[in-house]
């Protein structure tokens, strides 16, 4: 099974920094990232901030390890780390990623 992995970061560099560390350790096979407009509740009040979206391409069984990498290195106090399962696509797509997440 596979995941992509939905992460948001409040820069790029931080999206990139992210990105490198977890490719480096063969982690995740792909990072996607681009800018988004976020309004959420924090402290009480809606917000709305710019922030980085991250969609990471791995198995589903580097999910915890993937999410305490991201923790150690986040500056959100509770970033969003969700999976999104991969029910279905091109094999040789599926295929690649585990030609490169170890495990």
């Amino acid at each position: 099974m596979y995941y992509f992995i939905y992460v948001t970061t409040p820069t790029e560099d931080e999206a990139k920094k992210i990105a490198k560390h977890l490719l480096e350790k063969k982690l995740v096979a792909c990072v996607n990232f681009w800018k988004i407009n976020s309004m959420y509740w924090w402290e009480g009040e809606v917000q709305e901030d710019g922030e980085y979206a991250m969609i990471l391409k791995t198995k589903a069984e580097k999910f915890s390890e993937v999410r305490d990498e991201i923790k150690k290195i986040h500056s959100y106090t509770t970033p969003c780390i969700c999976a999104i399962s991969i029910e279905e696509g091109n094999l040789e797509f599926l295929r690649w990623i585990d030609s490169i997440v170890e495990g």
